[in-house]
């Protein structure tokens, strides 16, 4: 997608549709999207932490990232966000590092 489409409110990105949204269609309370995005950045914030990084909401649309040293980004969408995390913390934030799984695992 392209800058413009993001900004008018096109179609979001893949990481941001619901898992199975006819999962919840005949359910009274359907999940938001607002709560889906909020689990997702709980989630992505466990990884980070290993990294002295924390993903925040910005606006509802976006996210911002916020490094150890108080240098921020914006990103549009996780995909974006792991080259802004590389760059934020000069060093490749890789999720399968062994270290950060062991992290994980402790947590």
């Amino acid at each position: 997608m392209c800058a413009l489409c993001g900004v008018l409110g096109g179609r979001g990105h893949w990481t941001e549709s619901a898992a199975a949204p006819e999962a919840f269609a005949s359910r009274a309370e359907a999940h938001t999207r607002a709560r889906e995005r909020q689990t997702r950045t709980r989630l992505v914030n466990r990884v980070l932490s290993h990294y002295g990084l924390r993903l925040g909401d910005w606006s509802g649309g976006s996210h911002v990232l916020r490094g150890p040293t108080g240098r921020t980004a914006l990103v549009n969408n996780l995909s974006q966000m792991w080259a802004a995390a590389d760059d934020l913390c000069r060093q490749e934030c890789d999720p399968l590092d062994e270290h950060l799984l062991q992290h994980l695992r402790g947590s």
